[in-house]
């Protein structure tokens, strides 16, 4: 096994799947505990439906034009409707869950409709597998996207430590940092914004119908034992790459599908939290 290993490590595209694969579980981890407890757990599965979208569109256009990269059309995409469904509050028509399950299935919908009427490869089907479910896209790679998402998931990471104590405040009494003079509406822009980064480089890792779970397990695992803000984070984001590591491990000697292997990986641990919270308490 361990020759398997080092021989697979030799390949370029493999280290590229596992740095990349780290950093991404790393800033999901980050703001996976914001979402929870301001109950938008829900979003990422939207916006990893309008970033579907997005890529069916950049396949689109490709037809006609030439795009550099794909993420120049996700990328603002799902910002904007991340900006969107996250400003969705009550005094509006739809309400936020209403919001996000419109935008989901309708995203998701007409994204698959443009592949088809605009057919842009023999193995259709294939292509929205690999999409949903990121079976392949980790380990096709090339080094430009590399160090795009190594760019990008650096500057989630600054970001996220720069605002820590104003997310902290925002995720826990919104009011309460408005009244005391915290730009609350600013900083759910920079949560948006982050939030819909870590969406779309996800999908390379996991697929967007599994970045919920991506985002949602490491932090529902952390807060089974522990309860401040910071130790669930530190922990969340310590389980989020143990398990992506362990899931890429797993899915290159056994042959399974890296994303549904490193969400599988995330439920064993979320359970094995589970039980150990209980047998602590």
């Amino acid at each position: 096994m361990i020759d398997t290993l080092i021989q697979y490590f030799s390949y370029p595209f493999v280290k590229y799947a596992f740095i990349v694969g780290v950093l991404i579980s790393l800033c999901s981890s980050l703001l996976g505990v914001t979402l929870v407890l301001k109950r938008f757990s829900f979003i990422g599965d939207g916006l990893s439906h309008v970033a579907f979208g997005g890529i069916c569109i950049s396949t689109v256009l490709n037809t006609f034009i030439t795009v550099p990269n794909e993420m120049y059309i996700v990328l603002p995409l799902t910002i904007i409707s991340a900006i969107l469904l996250l400003r969705t509050g009550k005094n509006t028509k739809i309400q936020g869950d209403a919001a996000v399950a419109m935008v989901s299935v309708a995203s998701l919908a007409i994204g698959y409709l443009l592949m088809n009427i605009f057919r842009t490869s023999s193995n259709l089907t294939g292509d929205v597998c690999s999409t949903l479910f990121g079976s392949t896209s980790i380990l096709t790679l090339t080094k430009s996207e590399v160090l795009l998402c190594t760019g990008l998931s650096i500057a989630v990471i600054i970001d996220f430590i720069v605002f820590y104590n104003k997310i902290f405040c925002v995720t826990f009494d919104e009011n309460f940092a408005t009244a005391v003079g915290t730009h609350s509406q600013a900083y759910n822009l920079v949560i948006a914004i982050i939030i819909a980064i870590i969406i779309v480089l996800a999908m390379n890792l996991v697929g967007s119908l599994l970045i919920s779970a991506l985002v949602i397990f490491p932090a529902l695992s952390a807060m089974r034992i522990f309860k401040s803000f910071r130790s669930v984070t530190i922990c969340s984001a310590i389980v989020s790459v143990v398990c992506s590591v362990s899931g890429l491990l797993i899915s290159i000697i056994a042959g399974t599908p890296v994303g549904s292997t490193i969400v599988a990986a995330d439920l064993a641990a979320f359970l094995i939290f589970t039980i150990v919270g209980i047998v602590i308490k």
